[in-house]
This record gives C-alpha cells, sequence and structure tokens, in this order.
C-alpha cells in the first residue's frame, strides 16, 4: 500500500509535516514498514481541501492530525 502526503503550499500551511509524522508514528507503532509506502507529494489536486493524502490510487480525501490513528485503524481492519 503506498500513501501520499501532499506537500504543496497549501498543505503545508494546513500541517501535512504534521499529519507525516502522525502517519510515520502508526506504521512504527503497528510495524507497518514492509506493508505500507508513505511518500510526500507535490499537490494533489485538492488544495482547498489540504491536508491532502492518497491511498494508492483512491480518491484524493482531506487529513488532520488527530484523524491519522482513526483513519489508519479503520483501514487497517478492512485492508492489511
Amino acid at each position: 500500500m503506498e500513501i501520499k502526503v501532499c506537500i504543496g503550499s497549501a498543505c503545508h500551511l494546513k500541517g501535512s509535516y504534521d499529519v507525516i509524522k502522525k502517519f510515520q508514528a502508526y506504521i512504527t507503532k503497528h510495524q507497518l514498514e514492509e506493508t505500507i509506502i508513505l511518500k510526500s507529494s507535490f499537490c494533489l489536486g485538492k488544495c482547498s481541501e489540504a491536508v491532502s493524502v492518497q491511498i494508492d490510487s483512491d480518491e484524493v480525501i482531506s487529513m488532520t492530525p488527530d484523524a491519522v490513528e482513526p483513519f489508519m485503524a479503520m483501514l487497517k481492519k478492512k485492508v492489511i
């Protein structure tokens, strides 16, 4: 699985690096390094909904740092 987090201007201002840190912490805590590839990306095309995140080639979604852990727990149940 590949998770892309936008680090473009709008997303950067809305806290993309905090979102990345939360994803990194979750991946490490749950030992998912072999299952999940975390990448930064410039502009995923949803600047008004920053911070933009894309899982594989699915629809781009908006993410806050506080939403990362509940989102990943839900995703883990479905996919991992």
